[in-house]
């Protein structure tokens, strides 16, 4: 019997069906990290004010720290799915303990440089005198915590990179559950305060480690890799991860004008932008977890020599990317009486989100395209390009941003040009992505 000819149809559906496979737990696991955060909030609110002042500043230092190093992540997913496609798992699981490696050099690099200087940090954010002392002793043990961090950051792109997204979501959310009850236990049980929130967060992080090393260290010995620290290796993916992280240092720079260009516009302005900034993030997890399914399968193509495949993964992508991006806008239309009031009850905060929320769901097919794009680019090791766009993202968002509060713009101004952000970025991205001078096959770039 003669197998029936490909179809574009058919080839459609098997992109499809990889994607859902990739993107869904993806997705989960998203959405599962920054409930650390939330159940910390929860359970030390209960404490104080000064308490929970306190948790806020150290929590945004530690996400700021896990923001930039997400290129351990992102590289290591890249270079283990080009292995992967090339057929050679013991190199590709090679390739991820040069990862881990790094993530634990510089885990333990980040705790000596941030353990003496805990006091200065939390003064940098303005901290009250009554919250400084607790920001403190939360910084200074979660500090313990941020190899353990790293190396999740690694694993997890080990896993995305032998195109498995389903183990980082049972870890996310066993992560999740072991810092919940450690919290209360710590917290109430054995009287810890807050100090016992950063512990249980601590202990829960070094979980999640482990059961990440032992999956790692398992597929090592089933494949015969070497688990020893590789001095080229760890070199190699270090230099992979500093285009990335320019990247990811250009990308926080944007989102941190845009917070202070809100701050000058006054207090209703900067109320207003911070919601729309959470929901803004919400709606990034959900076009995240598409490209980092795109990092995965563009790899693995790339790695297998399949350049045709490549590219009709990546239309198909951009296809899911602006499907996704039209629903999530209709959805922040539509869904804004819901939502809305369980932010605020303020009539001017209302009056002024309401306009640049908008705005926001407009921009939302863009934002689609451009984490694609993003996902695509990175899943080819094109992390040079990814770099210089981004800067040049920065060069033109920062003088535009600046002039807002100059010129007498508000709120809906300032998310006109983050969606101007956007659309540079995009026609950076797209491009690139059009030149097909990112398709680099073989086993590495």
């Amino acid at each position: 019997m003669t197998q029936a000819p490909a179809t574009p149809k058919n080839g459609r559906r098997r992109h499809d069906r990889e994607i859902i496979a990739l993107a869904v737990p993806a997705f989960g696991a998203l959405v599962a990290e920054p409930l650390f955060v939330m159940v910390d909030s929860a359970v030390v609110g209960h404490l104080g004010t000064p308490q929970l002042a306190g948790l806020g500043i150290a929590a945004a230092l530690l996400m700021t720290a896990v923001s930039i190093f997400v290129f351990l992540a992102y590289a290591t997913t890249a270079a283990v799915a080009r292995r992967v496609g090339a057929g050679d798992l013991p190199a590709a699981i090679r390739q991820g303990m040069d990862g881990i490696w790094l993530a634990l050099l510089l885990g333990a690099a980040v705790v000596a440089l941030a353990m003496p200087t805990a006091p200065w940090l939390v003064d940098v954010f303005g901290a009250s005198d009554t919250a400084a002392p607790h920001a403190i002793t939360y910084l200074r043990i979660s500090i313990l915590g941020i190899p353990a961090m790293l190396v999740v950051l690694a694993a997890t792109g080990v896993l995305r990179g032998l195109q498995d997204t389903r183990t980082p979501l049972y870890v996310a959310i066993a992560g999740f559950t072991a810092n919940a009850v450690l919290n209360v236990t710590l917290v109430y049980g054995a009287g810890l305060g807050i100090a016992g929130s950063a512990w249980g967060t601590v202990i829960a992080q070094a979980g999640m480690a482990a059961a990440y090393l032992v999956v790692v260290i398992r597929g090592a010995r089933k494949h015969g890799a070497s688990l020893r620290p590789d001095a080229a290796g760890i070199r190699a993916s270090a230099r992979a991860g500093v285009p990335l992280l320019i990247r990811t240092l250009s990308l926080r720079a944007v989102l941190m004008i845009a917070t202070a260009v809100a701050a000058r516009l006054g207090d209703v302005d900067i109320a207003a932008h911070q919601i729309i900034l959470s929901l803004w993030s919400l709606t990034a997890f959900a076009l995240d977890a598409i490209a980092i399914a795109g990092q995965a399968i563009i790899g693995r193509y790339l790695g297998a020599d399949d350049e045709k495949g490549a590219r009709e993964a990546c239309r198909r992508m951009v296809e899911w990317g602006i499907g996704c991006g039209i629903v999530l806008g209709v959805l922040i239309v539509l869904a804004r009486p819901l939502f809305i009031p369980l932010f605020t009850s303020d009539p001017s905060v209302k009056d002024t989100l309401l306009p640049a929320l908008l705005v926001v769901a407009v921009s939302q097919p863009i934002a689609g395209v451009v984490f694609v794009l993003d996902g695509v680019l990175m899943g080819a090791g094109d992390g040079r390009y990814l770099a210089w766009a981004m800067l040049v993202t920065l060069a033109v968002f920062a003088p535009v941003a600046l002039l807002v509060p100059a010129l007498g713009g508000g709120l809906t101004a300032l998310w006109w040009a983050m969606t101007l952000m956007m659309a540079v970025r995009l026609i950076t991205l797209w491009l690139r992505t059009r030149s097909g001078r990112w398709i680099v096959t073989g086993a590495t770039r």
